[in-house]
């Protein structure tokens, strides 16, 4: 059964044979893009809306889960050692105290859980498979963000301004995933796979 996932396992970028070094610059480049996408943002009290959650998982299912992991901890470092790679061009520790910091935790179980799930065949052609994986990353990250911010503001105003304003994001974000990864699927479908 392992054999039957890890040849269908989809890995657009072949990044499952590749050498180690090659592998390093994919976990840099990855970084860039979790960093541009935290500055496509909504400035909101007290957690901006940002694109950070669909780059996320993205980068769990196309990476694969356990790069996609590396990449999404490396970012985080990055953000840890003051790199202007969160929302708003932020960094620093800080963050990891604050209101974001649950949400910020939660990224590497969330990339690593839509990742996981595309390498058992929730992406591509099985849409809302596909569409289900991305949306529970994303609900996985406001209940671990809303826990933490509940510490803060306590639970109601948590569930308020940490979850209620970022469900239609949540589904928006997850639909996205879902058509650009089924479409991606489509371009790089070799042509014994279509027989």
């Amino acid at each position: 059964m392992s054999e039957l996932v890890s040849a269908s396992a989809f890995d657009p970028l072949r990044l499952g044979g590749k050498a180690l070094p090659l592998k390093a610059l994919f976990v840099l480049a990855g970084t860039g893009f979790l960093a541009l996408s935290s500055q496509i943002s909504v400035p909101m009290v007290p957690v901006p809306i940002t694109i950070q959650t669909f780059a996320v998982t993205m980068i769990g299912v196309i990476y694969g889960w356990r790069l996609g992991v590396v990449t999404i901890l490396a970012w985080l470092a990055e953000a840890i050692v003051g790199l202007p790679v969160l929302a708003n061009g932020a960094g620093g520790i800080a963050h990891f105290a604050g209101p974001t910091a649950g949400y910020l935790v939660s990224f590497p179980l969330i990339g690593g859980l839509a990742g996981w799930l595309a390498g058992r065949g929730w992406t591509g052609d099985r849409v809302v498979l596909s569409f289900l994986a991305h949306f529970s990353a994303n609900i996985l990250c406001l209940v671990i963000g809303a826990a933490w911010l509940a510490t803060l503001i306590g639970l109601e105003k948590a569930v308020m301004l940490g979850v209620v304003p970022f469900l239609l994001g949540a589904v928006l974000k997850s639909a996205l995933a879902a058509a650009v990864l089924k479409g991606i699927q489509d371009r790089v479908r070799e042509p014994a796979d279509l027989l």
